[in-house]
């Protein structure tokens, strides 16, 4: 079995995200605040370093609890 994200599963995320915006800010508003704390209190390049990394995991996390 690949280690992919199957095209039924991105199409219920986004239609979720289409259907409930002010629900995925909330989820996500953890994340917003980190970025920002890191951003104000480090700088910019270390906040996106941040989001790649949260980004890359998010997906990882993803794939390796389907596995």
């Amino acid at each position: 079995m690949t280690k992919e994200i199957d095209r039924h599963r991105v199409q219920s995320a986004l239609a979720v995200i289409r259907a409930h915006p002010g629900m995925v800010l909330f989820a996500l508003s953890p994340a917003v605040v980190a970025v920002a704390a890191v951003w104000w209190l480090v700088g910019a390049g270390w906040a996106a370093l941040l989001l790649i990394a949260m980004a890359v995991g998010g997906g990882a996390a993803v794939v390796i609890k389907r596995g």
